[in-house]
């Protein structure tokens, strides 16, 4: 959920995940797996780069999207679209490539900040720079949604979580559905209902909600729910996580935003760790 855009220098997105160009091609593929990566990059003429999803022999997983032109963007049909240029080029005589991307901050995947929904809190400098790190890394419960609803405080009720869990993953009918692969935004996607928020925050020991798609709350409670996760400033909203063809469970998490000074949301690079 976004209407604030960010120039962001590409020299601050190593956190982010490999950035896409103009065009999908073998080096820069549209979505993970269309492209044959087999080939091994040292044969000099293969020169193709292995994009992994999962590393240290399975025990490391990037739950991050990557950044491509036709990813999903807020109530847009026509997602993305072009967001990196290249203003400074060794083939016109630079002596380096310098990119520059342009997008809003709620883009992929991404965390939320208090001042995302809260004026007084975005006047006050609640931004994304002030996210608690302890939160944002530690152990993590990656739990399955019944498919069948938004998630209410039925739905919170009927996943058992323990008390003590700090940090839960929820994933959702979004990810069988593949809706981060596609352009267009479905406001059709899985979220909490207010009621299932209100039940999170009462209920249970919950600090870092993440989803599987760009709003934690569902379509037809979009700001009452955020209202309720950000008001006390103490739960950090994780949003369009990727977590396809991982087994539920517990995990260690570990989110890094951009210390971008004023902004409300910040794209975030997130692993698992068995």
């Amino acid at each position: 959920m976004s209407t604030t855009k960010t120039m962001i220098p590409l020299l601050l997105l190593l956190l982010l995940s490999p950035l896409s160009s103009t065009a999908s091609t073998a080096a820069y593929p549209t979505i993970p797996g269309t492209i044959d990566t087999s080939v091994s990059s040292s044969q000099p003429d293969n020169l193709i780069p292995i994009r992994n999803e999962i590393y240290g022999n399975g025990k490391i997983f990037d739950i991050s999207h990557r950044y491509t032109n036709d990813m999903p963007v807020w109530d847009s049909k026509d997602g993305l679209g072009k967001f990196l240029s290249l203003p400074a080029s060794m083939k016109n005589g630079s002596l380096a490539n310098n990119s520059e991307m342009k997008l809003p901050t709620h883009t992929g995947t991404h965390v939320d900040s208090p001042g995302h929904v809260f004026d007084h809190y975005f006047d006050s400098g609640f931004d994304v720079d002030t996210l608690d790190l302890e939160v944002l890394n530690g152990p993590a419960l990656l739990v399955d949604v019944p498919r069948h609803s938004n998630i209410t405080a039925e739905v919170m009720k009927s996943l058992h979580i323990p008390k003590g869990v700090r940090r839960v993953l929820f994933r959702t009918l979004n990810t069988d559905r593949r809706l981060m692969f596609k352009r267009e935004f479905d406001r059709s996607y899985v979220g909490f209902t207010k009621d299932g928020a209100k039940w999170l925050v009462d209920n249970t020991d919950i600090k870092l909600v993440g989803i599987d798609y760009l709003s934690v709350a569902a379509w037809s409670d979009l700001i009452p729910s955020h209202l309720v996760f950000l008001e006390g400033r103490e739960i950090i909203l994780v949003e369009a996580l990727k977590l396809d063809d991982i087994q539920p469970g517990v995990y260690s998490v570990h989110c890094l935003p951009l210390r971008l000074f004023g902004a409300e949301g910040s794209p975030i690079r997130c692993v698992l760790i068995k």
